[in-house]
């Protein structure tokens, strides 16, 4: 790669768009380009390697702050790395539990369409279920229409 490219050309090698180029340097994880005369961004492979760092961090799920004290953290390479296997370790655990979420409305669902008869609405299970909170076993949810008289 060229010691200096475009904004487009930092987007293509890095995976991201250039919107998303833009926005990474507004809220601070990418640092602000040098600029040409013409006032055009001009981007380093440090830049495109951060860029593709951050994209790779986001397809994982991790969020901005995290990805901004990962960034911090690569920055400097010589401290130790048990805050970033504690960050990992945090976002592991929120992926787990989002997965038994999923796993629970996943069952939920099974549960309405094996119930369903190809009748008429009036006597639709998903209709039911989803028009009486009761009936759903996705969450432990307190009826939303309960403090209702």
């Amino acid at each position: 790669m060229q010691t200096a490219v475009s904004i487009g050309q930092a987007a293509r090698a890095s995976g991201v768009k250039v919107p998303t180029v833009r926005y990474y340097e507004q809220i601070g994880l990418l640092p602000l380009p040098d600029r040409t005369d013409g006032n055009r961004r001009l981007y380093d492979r440090t830049d495109v390697e951060r860029l593709a760092f951050i994209r790779h961090a986001r397809e994982l799920g991790f969020d901005v702050e995290a990805i901004r004290r990962l960034l911090a953290l690569q920055d400097e390479p010589e401290q130790s790395c048990a805050e970033a296997d504690a960050l990992a370790k945090q976002h592991l655990i929120e992926v787990e539990r989002r997965l038994r979420s999923l796993m629970a409305l996943k069952a939920e669902l099974e549960r309405m369409v094996e119930g369903c008869t190809q009748g008429k609405v009036e006597s639709c299970r998903v209709i039911e279920i989803l028009a009486d909170h009761g009936e759903c076993r996705h969450h432990d949810h307190e009826k939303p229409l309960s403090g209702l008289k």
